[in-house]
C-alpha cells in the first residue's frame, strides 16, 4: 500500500497552456488561473482549478461562474489596510483658529 501512496504524491497535475490573447476575457481568466494554480500546492486543488479553465474555455461555463468557483483559491496575500480616520471641523471653526493665529502672528513682530 505505501508503494501507491507513494506513487499518487510523485504524480503531479501540469498547468494546461490554454491561453488565448486575442480574447481579452479568457486571457483575464487564464491570468487569474495561472497565479491560483502556481501558488496551490494540493493535487485536488489544481486538478479542480484545471477543470475549471478547461469548462471555460470550451463554452460550459461563463467568466462569472469561473471567477465564483476558483476565488477561494485566490487568497490575497497582502494585510488588509487599516481604518483611516480623518478629522474635519466646521467653516466657521476653522475660521476662528485661522482669525486667531493670524492675531499671534500679527502681534509677535
Amino acid at each position: 500500500m505505501s508503494e501507491q501512496s507513494n506513487e499518487n504524491n510523485q504524480t503531479q497535475v501540469e498547468k494546461l497552456l490554454l491561453d488565448d490573447p486575442n480574447n481579452f476575457q479568457f486571457h483575464a481568466a487564464y491570468l487569474v488561473y495561472s497565479e491560483s494554480f502556481d501558488k496551490a500546492r494540493d493535487n485536488q486543488v489544481k486538478t479542480e482549478l484545471n477543470q475549471n479553465i478547461t469548462d471555460l474555455s470550451e463554452n460550459k461555463i461563463d467568466t462569472q461562474t469561473f471567477y465564483m468557483n476558483i476565488s477561494r483559491f485566490r487568497k490575497s496575500d497582502v494585510p488588509r489596510q487599516e481604518r483611516f480616520s480623518m478629522q474635519t471641523q466646521r467653516k466657521r471653526d476653522w475660521r476662528k483658529k485661522e482669525q486667531r493665529q493670524d492675531r499671534i502672528k500679527r502681534h509677535k513682530k
